[in-house]
């Protein structure tokens, strides 16, 4: 892991088709804390998530660590590592193989067997993806995620799906990320079981555009 002090981004303003999602969001996480996003439905918690890893353009502002641009290096960025909504995972792999590929491709094979104990799913390394539960495929992703050697963890709703077992195991895990001085920005609607003296949070409605601004643009 990388030895990041701090992750940030300044005044960013996103669009979505024509719509614009927020503007002069700010943000500071210094290692070893986790930014809890929360904000209604639509407020642009996924959106963000998504412009801090890459994939969505920022119509304005920047997004840095330790005060170097990753926009100016065309935002791709190997201290970060993203898990969506979506487990993207190939249903006839079994859980070992769609692990495996992705830690291959990482060039960190060395923590497959540790990411699949974290997260409890040793029992099922020999099953295709196609026969697990909702729970046991999200608990796949998050281990497929953990291979990654990010400092900089982007997850959304990463607790779908999840038994009070796989709570804990994510719990604990994220945890132990920021115990060694990791970061993580999660956008959650439950209690992520992380100590309070770890969490900031960041409410998405407080950089939400007013309808009346919205109104005016569209006249």
């Amino acid at each position: 892991m990388s030895t990041i002090k701090e992750f940030s981004a300044t005044n960013l303003c996103v669009d979505r088709g024509d719509r614009p999602v927020f503007k002069g969001l700010s943000f500071e996480l210094p290692a070893g804390r986790l930014l809890k996003l929360i904000g209604p439905n639509g407020s642009g918690k996924s959106t963000l998530l998504k412009t801090l890893a890459g994939l969505i353009e920022a119509k304005d502002g920047d997004i840095l660590v330790d005060g170097t641009s990753l926009i100016a290096e065309d935002h791709i960025a190997e201290c970060i590592t993203y898990l969506g909504h979506k487990n993207a995972l190939k249903r006839e792999f079994t859980v070992y193989e769609n692990i495996e590929f992705w830690a291959n491709f990482w060039g960190r094979s060395d923590k497959i067997d540790q990411s699949i104990q974290d997260m409890g799913i040793g029992y099922l390394r020999d099953t295709p993806v196609r026969f697990l539960s909702s729970g046991q495929t999200r608990r796949t992703a998050l281990a497929r995620t953990l291979c990654h050697n990010a400092t900089i963890w982007l997850f959304d709703e990463p607790t779908v799906g999840l038994d009070d077992q796989g709570l804990d195991l994510l719990a604990k895990t994220m945890q132990r990320h920021l115990e060694k001085g990791g970061m993580i920005i999660c956008a959650t609607h439950v209690p992520l079981g992380v100590p309070d003296h770890f969490t900031k949070t960041l409410n998405l409605a407080d950089f939400s555009i007013p309808m009346s601004e919205l109104e005016e643009q569209w006249l």
